[in-house]
């Protein structure tokens, strides 16, 4: 009896640390990490000399990039698996925790959207809204990158409408909330070779343009309307926050610095314009037509910040998943129409929840050889036993 309950115990401690660690790993493990987020502050006065009126209003923005779900192409079932679920409970954790307003996803929703069938797109549209589910006073806007419509040789308009169609969403468009101008760029089609995509979005890029001039000098009533903004949609005068897939033109990732930026070893590799980055005539154009007060992009999956022309910061977005990278975050965004803060909030390490499991894989399997051992001796001590009492007899 004693062996008995020996085994019993041994078998409830490995049914106990398997289950823990499993618990751990894939449920709570979020929670403890996103804890420690927090939205950035802001000071909610007016200021000057209207410090009787109301408060301003200020906008709670999550941003992230690179979501990448595999497709039936080159994803491999437990891959998918894996990375999926490691989003799913990071995002529903970042849900109920945080509770933004507004979700930005900067594009490369999907990893194969530019080869995919309609029946494997609408396979990964539907796991893309069950793990991308969300609170119905949250809204969800999403971008499009080239994995998702292809490069801008591989790019068209069935595609292009595809992707549109399904996120509510087109390829220049100026979204307005609580008075924060969000400009929404398809980046893929600033290639500038006069493509019908190409023009396209460029004449709305334009018109916006033209629509926030006029908005700025309406709200300056000495000065006069120009002839040209009297079909101009009307905007809350804000320098707008320009969100996109491909970083503004810069030279390399030399000047990234941070825990999650490109590994040194990697930083002064050149980018190739149109590929890595926006060509430089495509930034000096958004960068001359819009004057943002901050570009967020993804793209490149590390973090990096860099200045533009010394006043035009723009933040580049790292993966969400972990198939990209080991440390994957996201961005916490306080916006009002004169200002923004922002804060980074990292998820767990992949590398952790391996080595969780290593470890209890290990106190089992040493258990189990402390168990066997104990076995041998017994079984040994037992057969010198019947050896001793048989010389006897």
């Amino acid at each position: 009896m004693p062996g008995l309950n020996g085994k019993w115990s041994s078998l409830i401690f490995v049914v106990w640390t398997v289950s823990c660690a499993f618990i751990f790993c894939e449920y709570l493990i979020y929670y403890p990490a996103i804890f420690q987020c927090a939205w950035p502050e802001m000071d909610r006065a007016p200021s000057g000399e209207s410090r009787d009126r109301e408060p301003v209003p200020i906008l709670r923005a999550l941003i992230l990039s690179d979501t990448h779900l595999l497709g039936a192409i080159r994803g491999h079932w437990f891959d998918k698996l894996r990375r999926e679920w490691q989003m799913e409970r990071a995002f529903q954790t970042a849900m109920w925790l945080l509770r933004p307003e507004v979700v930005f996803i900067l594009g490369d929703v999907f990893d194969e959207g530019k080869w995919s069938s309609t029946k494997n797109w609408d396979d990964d549209v539907r796991r893309f809204h069950k793990m991308f589910r969300h609170p119905r006073d949250t809204e969800l806007i999403v971008l499009v990158g080239n994995h998702d419509v292809g490069f801008h040789s591989e790019m068209n308009w069935y595609k292009l409408q595809r992707f549109e169609k399904v996120f509510n969403v087109t390829s220049a468009r100026m979204v307005t909330r609580k008075g924060v101008n969000f400009l929404l760029v398809n980046s893929v089609a600033l290639h500038g070779d006069g493509c019908p995509i190409c023009q396209t979005v460029e004449r709305e890029l334009l018109r916006l343009s033209q629509d926030l001039n006029c908005s700025l000098q309406q709200s300056m009533q000495a000065a006069p309307m120009a002839e040209d903004c009297s079909d101009a949609r009307w905007l809350p005068f804000s320098r707008p926050v320009i969100l996109q897939h491909y970083p503004l033109y810069r030279v390399s990732d030399a000047t990234c610095t941070g825990q999650d930026a490109t590994p040194p070893e990697h930083r002064h590799l050149l980018f190739k314009e149109q590929y890595d980055v926006l060509s430089q005539e495509a930034s000096r154009k958004l960068l001359w037509w819009f004057q943002p007060r901050l570009i967020l992009s993804g793209h490149t999956h590390s973090a990096c910040e860099f200045l533009h022309a010394n006043k035009y910061p723009e933040i580049s977005v790292p993966s969400f998943s972990w198939r990209n990278r080991n440390n994957p975050s996201f961005i916490l965004g306080s916006f009002s129409s004169a200002s923004y803060m922002l804060s980074k909030c990292f998820l767990p390490e992949e590398s952790t929840v391996i080595t969780i499991y290593c470890s209890a894989g290990a106190a089992v399997l040493l258990l189990l050889l402390l168990l066997h051992l104990h076995t041998v001796r017994c079984t040994l001590q037992l057969a010198g036993c019947l050896l001793a009492k048989h010389k006897t007899v």
